[in-house]
């Protein structure tokens, strides 16, 4: 059942709004923004190592271009969170949109690669209040089995996105490296689309306090395995090029395909997850680290680019019902007021097992002697990782 809000505390019914598809459409597209800083550059990293050659470092700053939006999702998110809580999701997220695109466009102008990646810095911070607000709002207006289709279809437009900006940066990228840069500037027609489409939700109770005290520790658990989700989330995303390279496979069409057809299955395990969402978290959870584990497993045991990519497709179908589980799990806990600041630290904890995970498997590639063990050692933890819940939540 949808949701029944109202744009002022205290409202009449006859000021009560309904949230439907065009509020649902706008905040699963701006979802997509936090994808849009992730993947629109990696194609263009070889021109702008070439653009800044003469400048010392470039081989360690170009890649933080792509990497630092994601390490200030983690860090500042729970912030956003306090910030959506107190002051309201509408003002932080209209506020964030623009610094989005501000930030965003700065290096068409900038000749300094370090001015540059501090630039990145505040891309990251917008996208932590972006896709805190953006899934704050979806549980606020949408409950019950629709909530569960919004915040499954969260995933589906965020892994489909990531095909597409991929070829659009790379077809960009043929022009010129900063051509890229001007997609950041389409946060400003959702910035002006937001107070004409979105309005600010209350609590069933229209005087709630916005001063509500966290209750952190029913969500310690969930946090903590959104942490190793994250991981294993990533896992197959970031090592797939690199266990492609390892048999002979450096065709970037034959890994941008198989890449096309991981992202397909994650979208797909997304759209299943609203079908299957009374399951309950213990046994999605519990399959959904199964299927990646297996597939973690298959991708380090392939000797061939079609074994390799069906263990990444299988951890991609897995990784799909995953997110929406986990976060549909943390909702489940928090009241109107906490909402802001749960979905914060869920955002910050599954960003952080994100930008933990390449350097988790360069230590375990060195501890076990190469790749395709330390992803086989991950899709074990992720078997262990289903057994472990699957007995926690019992």
């Amino acid at each position: 059942m949808t949701r029944i809000t109202s744009p002022n505390t205290g409202a009449s019914s006859a000021s009560i709004r309904r949230a439907g598809p065009a509020q649902g459409v706008l905040l699963l597209s701006m979802s997509c923004l936090s994808v849009l800083g992730a993947v629109l550059l990696a194609p263009m990293q070889p021109r702008m190592v070439d653009a800044f050659a003469d400048q010392p470092g470039v081989a360690a700053l170009v890649p933080l271009v792509i990497t630092v939006p994601a390490l200030m999702i983690g860090l500042l998110a729970p912030v956003a969170g306090r910030i959506v809580d107190r002051v309201g999701r509408l003002q932080l997220l209209t506020a964030a949109l623009v610094v989005y695109a501000a930030f965003g466009t700065a290096p068409l102008w900038l000749n300094s690669l370090p001015l540059i990646v501090a630039s990145r810095f505040g891309v990251g911070a917008a996208e932590a209040a972006i896709m805190t607000c953006c899934t704050t709002l979806l549980a606020d207006y949408f409950e019950g089995k629709e909530r569960d289709r919004y915040l499954g279809l969260q995933m589906v437009f965020t892994s489909l996105s990531a095909v597409v900006f991929i070829a659009v940066g790379g077809a960009l990228g043929q022009v010129d490296w900063r051509a890229p840069f001007w997609l950041y500037s389409v946060s400003l027609v959702f910035a002006v689309l937001c107070p004409l489409l979105l309005w600010r939700p209350v609590a069933a109770a229209a005087d709630a306090s916005r001063d509500v005290p966290m209750r952190w520790r029913p969500l310690l658990i969930p946090l903590a395995v959104t942490f190793v989700g994250g991981i294993l989330f990533y896992a197959p995303i970031v090592e797939l090029s690199y266990l492609l390279d390892a048999i002979g496979v450096s065709s970037p069409g034959v890994i941008g395909l198989v890449s096309g057809f991981a992202s397909a299955a994650t979208a797909l395990g997304a759209l299943l997850f609203s079908r299957i969402s009374t399951w309950g978290p213990r046994r999605l959870l519990a399959a959904s680290f199964l299927l990646i584990g297996a597939g973690l497993a298959g991708m380090g045991v392939g000797n061939t680019a079609t074994s390799i990519a069906a263990g990444a497709i299988v951890a991609s179908a897995g990784a799909g019902v995953l997110l929406p589980t986990l976060v549909t799990w943390v909702l489940s806990q928090l009241d109107f007021e906490q909402r802001g600041r749960g979905t914060g630290a869920w955002t910050a904890s599954l960003f952080t097992g994100e930008f933990i995970c390449p350097i988790l498997v360069i230590g375990l590639a060195a501890l076990f002697g190469g790749l395709p063990p330390a992803i086989i050692v991950l899709g074990a933890a992720s078997a262990a990782t289903a057994l472990v819940v699957r007995t926690a939540l019992r």
